[in-house]
């Protein structure tokens, strides 16, 4: 694949990127911010230090439409570069499939190595959980998990991929994915467990936000996947040139 064909696919890749921060944020805004809301009235109302003089920097009606958008965005736009250059590393590489389902096929390998598996560890938390002095902690073990998941899915793509010629395509992809699980469920044994939700928080209320925050995620990935494999179709595999109606018709000698 030459530079100018990379260069062309980062360009759509961003461009699908925001178009798919843009569906992420209506489903952040629709689906996300009333949870965030009930748990920020819970977290205000339980607070003893909270004073009713203190001066709000940001107010909350910004922070859940100008700046969630622009976070949402920016966040599309860069890991749209990223997977499209992903993508042109993958192409060809992990089967005969075509642009379109490369990149869905990217997308959701992605979803589930780079926010579910470490969501399933470490899910998302609402306001008023989780202290003050282990955000640290909590955000290196969020990382190590991200950073675990995304290098044992590479491990088990090329193990799949050595498999192949020997068991087949289809027992060699079984063998990758039981292996990718049993490490991951390894994992999740040896991390250290983070339980600070506060036993009067509603349960309900934390469930849903987690779904929440899964859904837009989705969303995310699912969008980008269809929309950068529809673009890279076309500039990969152009639909040949029709006669029109109007074309003259060579003369037969």
């Amino acid at each position: 694949m030459n530079s100018a064909t990379v260069r062309n696919l980062l360009v759509r890749g961003m461009l699908a990127g925001l178009a798919a921060g843009v569906l992420a944020l209506v489903a952040a805004y629709f689906l996300g911010e009333p949870f965030v809301d009930k748990a920020i009235g819970l977290e205000e109302a339980h607070s003893h230090s909270h004073s009713h003089d203190e001066v709000e920097v940001v107010s909350r009606s910004l922070q859940s439409t100008a700046g969630l958008a622009t976070g949402v965005l920016v966040y599309g736009v860069a890991f749209g570069g990223i997977a499209a250059l992903a993508f042109c590393f993958a192409l060809g590489r992990v089967g005969r499939f075509s642009p379109r389902a490369t990149a869905l096929l990217l997308s959701g390998c992605a979803l589930l190595a780079v926010y579910v598996v470490p969501f399933l560890k470490y899910p998302a938390n609402p306001p008023a959980v989780g202290q003050e002095d282990t955000i640290g902690k909590r955000t290196t073990l969020y990382f190590l998990m991200m950073l675990l998941s995304i290098l044992l899915a590479i491990a088990a793509t090329i193990l799949g991929k050595r498999l192949a010629p020997t068991l087949g395509t289809w027992y060699a992809t079984v063998a990758a994915v039981a292996a990718f699980a049993v490490v991951i469920g390894l994992a999740y044994a040896f991390l250290p467990v983070v339980n600070e939700v506060p036993a009067d928080f509603p349960a309900t209320l934390l469930w849903r936000f987690r779904l929440s925050a899964l859904a837009m995620q989705t969303v995310l990935w699912g969008g980008f996947g269809l929309l950068f494999g529809e673009l890279a179709q076309r500039l990969l595999n152009p639909r040949p040139a029709t006669a029109t109606s109007g074309q003259a018709v060579p003369a037969a000698h």
